[in-house]
């Protein structure tokens, strides 16, 4: 199973998923190719309801414990009631470009 896959599975075991995106963003950093280290998720749980911020993000932690021991170097967090979640219009921004350089980064700077 890849990382990946363990993490929506585990996610989806812990929380009622109302939506979940996960983008691997390994890519967009400086890592071996195919590597599975940087994530984005965004999740939309009902669970979330009457929570503050730093309770979503250790709920969602708690479920990622062995991943964030190993594989995961990075985990955005974007994490939403459904209500939140509509009245944003179901979109979140963009990563930022990795500041420590991809090579690619380094050139455009050049």
């Amino acid at each position: 199973m890849s990382v990946a896959e363990a993490i929506e599975s585990k996610v989806r075991d812990a929380l009622p998923v109302a939506h979940l995106e996960l983008e691997n963003e390994s890519h967009r950093h400086n890592v071996p190719a195919n590597s599975e280290t940087h994530f984005k998720l965004v999740l939309v749980s009902d669970a979330f309801q009457g929570q503050m911020p730093v309770r979503r993000h250790q709920a969602v932690y708690q479920a990622l414990a062995e991943e964030m021991k190993g594989p995961v170097h990075a985990l955005a967090l974007h994490l939403f009631t459904p209500e939140e979640w509509r009245a944003q219009g179901g979109d979140v921004a963009d990563s930022p470009d990795c500041r420590g350089g991809d090579g690619q980064a380094k050139e455009k700077a050049r």
